[in-house]
């Protein structure tokens, strides 16, 4: 029997986002979070920050604990409503492990070995160096998709493979033991701006990056940020056009900058004709700093009272966790498992 019925007429829509570094960075924002502000207005809208998954880099507990509750604190500020979202932490609804156990008992191992991602990080790190949990990551995040009957998965192109590993995990689930999955679908958001590294403007921003010093981080400082922009490589031509093959660090100077104006590439390049690669970049730091100044000071804000903010956790744990506990019942029943009295 499926379990908790979506509110009528709204998809449930469920993503979440790892606490592996002390700020998110514009392409978080651009790429995923600022899509996930529209979605809460018309979706029944689960969000977590996902601590479990950040177990697989082995962060220091104390960076941990700061950067969880820095992360909600953000989210927060950037839009996220507690009041027209569920917003909660991973590891707040025990139901994650426990379906996780559940569904690794149905991956195959050469399925699991598949998984692009855990191939790439292994190679690099080598097999003794490589953790067992970041072979399984996939599962739990499969897990946490099913536990909440999510119709969609806001996700970027490069968690594809791991919608379909949840989509048949929980299609085989269903077929041995009876509907109890909703199966979702990945929700790619084609219009969402791609940002670039500043530094390697051919690179995806991102947090893993060797140097930090092309990626815009949200709680920078602005003249911090404003530097890095100043500095962002660009070509040794002198005009200004959107030509992502030939010009890309021009190209992603004036993605960041319709994206944050909303204007269309077409008018953003309009706006810089005749002008040089030096006003190009101060505009785009005047953008981005007036655009990320109040994100910054509401975030600081909101950290200086961590009782509120534990308080929203609170609330958005007991909803998820209605929903979770409910699937996860399901799931053992339909499984065999006996319920505790």
């Amino acid at each position: 029997m499926m379990s908790e019925a979506v509110p009528a007429g709204r998809e449930r829509v469920l993503s979440g986002i790892q606490p592996t570094h002390d700020s998110f960075h514009l392409g978080n924002y651009l790429g995923a979070i600022r899509q996930w502000v529209e979605l809460q207005k018309t979706h029944d809208a689960f969000y977590c920050v996902v601590d479990l998954h950040a177990l697989t880099v082995e962060p220091e507990p104390k960076a941990l604990r700061a950067r969880t509750l820095a992360s909600v604190a953000q989210l927060i500020a950037l839009g996220l409503d507690p009041e027209k979202c569920t917003l909660f932490i991973q590891s707040h609804v025990p139901a994650h492990n426990q379906l996780a156990w559940v569904l690794e008992c149905l991956t195959g191992f050469g399925e699991a070995g598949r998984m692009t991602q855990f191939k790439d990080k292994s190679q690099k790190s080598g097999a003794d160096r490589t953790v067992v949990g970041l072979f399984t990551y996939p599962i739990l995040q499969a897990a946490d998709i099913l536990l909440y009957q999510a119709n969609k998965v806001p996700v970027g192109e490069d968690q594809r493979q791991h919608i379909e590993l949840t989509r048949d995990l929980g299609q085989r689930f269903n077929s041995k033991f009876g509907p109890t999955f909703t199966i979702p679908e990945g929700y790619i958001i084609k219009a969402a701006a791609k940002i670039n590294d500043l530094q390697d403007p051919t690179a995806k921003m991102s947090k893993s990056s060797a140097s930090q010093s092309g990626v815009i981080e949200l709680m920078d400082a602005p003249e911090i940020n404003t530097k890095k922009i100043k500095s962002a490589v660009t070509d040794t031509e002198r005009e200004i056009r959107f030509d992502e093959k030939n010009k890309a660090g021009v190209s992603n100077l004036l993605t960041i900058y319709s994206a944050l104006t909303k204007k269309s590439i077409a008018d953003s390049e309009a706006d810089f004709a005749g002008k040089g690669y030096g006003d190009l970049k101060t505009t785009v730091a005047e953008v981005v700093v007036d655009y990320l100044k109040p994100v910054r000071a509401k975030a600081l804000e909101l950290l200086q009272d961590p009782a509120h903010l534990n308080s929203i956790l609170k609330l958005g744990a007991e909803k998820a966790d209605a929903v979770a506990t409910k699937t996860l019942k399901d799931a053992y029943d339909a499984i065999g498992i006996i319920p505790r009295n």
